[in-house]
């Protein structure tokens, strides 16, 4: 798939050869932004860690190998790309999106890197881990290649877009470290007057086929979907990411007064899970009727977008596409969760005083308070005009990471000092994953040696309190657990049974 949900607007951008090092740089530019574009058809896959592309280029300026990370667990591309440029990777040069992760005895990609007979590798940036960043630098260096860090040594605006477009690809897991929310886009379609309905409410269809489509591809590349209580009563959407080639996103429903329809496709969990939000004591009945049908219902005490998104966060979220109405999406802009627009214009007019728009009341009285777009992309689908932007800034490369103590002060259960229990709680883990509460699943090594998939890294975290115990209550445990519906059912099975039989766990000093 072509990067026509991030790095498109930057393709129009010519590669000029002024002279000898323009061209040399230049050449650079132009390959690190091939290893972007690799690394972005993984988009929505590898989350929650980066999206890794890779580039092998001979002395002569040829591609002799490319490579990107499929998903979670697969293959590092540095590894795929030198397999594919097989004896044309010695003296050659590899050019990499991002710096790679290897880090706690995990060389894969740096090894290979320089087992290859890579002489040269270009970064375009480093990596935004900062118990990460420079690591793999640092490892290429000392075996005696020459590494260059893209914009480090020259300034140019052939190098500035090469270097964004390396931002860009992996945007929603820098925002998220930096602000502490899930990276949210807002996408909608619209009329050319700016209405997402008929005064009747009758929606479908305002976009072309084509322009629905490319909805579904980035449904594909996000961890969620979320949509206000107005969407479920008035369209009875299924929010699937059909003919996207991407993963199942979670479905989320936010209600205040959970005034929702008893039966709704959201509620068909078959195919893919739906978390309802709410305030907290709406309708008890309901909540019960939703429990029944395996929805997961959340209360909170204040129920608005930050609220919703921190904790998201602390699920694991890493991306989050908002399909909501008016309200909801006024709502998220002003609690300034929402980094980016996708907007779906059509060719059509259909008027209306009291016709839906877009964006509800934002309290804006003046042209002046208006909220500028920056980085914005034109792009016609089909019959309609995609119109994208940033409505904040991608930030610096400094993560913001829990310390132990931080850590342990959410949870006193957990010891970084206990070598029986993997410590990676709340938390980046050793190889860049953000949190135990992660919607993706996982595969660790079991005792056979063998490769066990569990839902998620709180499911494996709390089942291995009671591995080696030899006691059928707790293997008993340990099957529960795995087969959990969720991180949070993971975590309330390990911790109450961790302190009902404290015999049963391998950390019972935790306590």
């Amino acid at each position: 798939m072509a990067l026509s949900l991030g790095l498109n607007c930057l393709r129009s951008s010519p590669i000029v050869c002024y002279a000898t090092s323009n061209h040399f740089h230049s050449s650079d530019a132009a390959f690190i932004r091939r290893a972007a574009e690799l690394a972005d058809k993984s988009a929505g896959f590898t989350s929650p860690h980066p999206n890794f592309g890779c580039v092998i280029a001979t002395p002569a300026g040829n591609v002799a190998g490319e490579g990107y990370l499929y998903a979670q667990g697969t293959k590092p591309a540095e590894v795929q790309a030198v397999e594919a440029a097989s004896e044309l990777s010695k003296g050659a040069t590899a050019y990499l999106n991002m710096e790679p992760g290897d880090c706690h005895g995990d060389h894969t990609a740096v090894s290979a890197l320089v087992e290859a007979g890579i002489t040269r590798v270009v970064v375009g940036i480093r990596h935004p881990l900062k118990h990460l960043q420079g690591n793999a630098v640092r490892a290429l260096r000392s075996q005696g290649l020459q590494v260059d860090v893209l914009g480090e040594d020259l300034q140019s605006k052939i190098i500035e877009d090469a270097r964004k477009s390396c931002l860009l690809v992996n945007a929603p897991l820098i925002h998220r470290a930096n602000s502490r929310v899930p990276f949210s886009i807002l996408k909608y379609a619209m009329t050319l007057d700016g209405k997402i309905a008929a005064s009747s409410g009758h929606a479908a269809w305002i976009s072309s086929r084509k322009s629905r489509n490319r909805v579904f591809e980035l449904r594909g590349r996000s961890d969620a979907i979320i949509v206000g209580g107005n969407t479920v009563r008035r369209d009875n959407p299924r929010l699937t990411a059909r003919h996207g080639g991407g993963h199942m996103p979670m479905r989320i429903v936010m209600s205040q007064t959970l005034d929702l329809p008893e039966e709704a496709n959201l509620w068909d969990i078959c195919d893919v899970s739906t978390i309802v939000v709410t305030q907290r004591g709406a309708k008890r009945s309901f909540q019960k009727l939703l429990a029944s049908k395996g929805v997961e219902v959340m209360e909170f005490d204040v129920l608005n977008p930050r609220e919703v998104m921190e904790y998201f966060h602390d699920r694991g979220y890493l991306s989050i596409l908002w399909e909501c109405g008016g309200t909801l999406a006024a709502s998220a802009i002003s609690a300034g969760v929402i980094h980016k627009v996708f907007a779906f214009v059509a060719p059509k007019i259909i008027g209306g005083k009291s016709a839906p728009t877009p964006v509800g009341e934002l309290g804006m009285v003046e042209m002046s308070q208006a909220l500028d777009l920056i980085d914005v992309c034109f792009e016609k689908v089909g019959p309609d005009m995609l119109i994208s932007g940033f409505l904040q800034p991608i930030p610096e490369l400094t993560p913001i990471i829990p310390s132990e103590d931080e850590t342990f002060a959410i949870d006193p259960t957990v010891s970084p000092y206990e070598s029986s229990i993997i410590f990676f709680y709340k938390t980046w883990d050793p190889y860049g994953a953000f949190s135990n509460f992660s919607p993706h699943p996982i595969q660790m090594f079991d005792s056979n040696g063998d490769y066990a998939t569990w839902s998620s890294v709180e499911h494996y975290y709390q089942a291995h309190k009671f591995v080696g115990v030899n006691d059928p209550a707790a293997k008993d445990c340990i099957e529960k657990i795995k087969s959990a519906k969720s991180p949070e059912e993971a975590a309330r099975m390990g911790r109450s049974m961790q302190r009902q039989c404290p015999h049963l766990s391998m950390c019972a000093g935790e306590i």
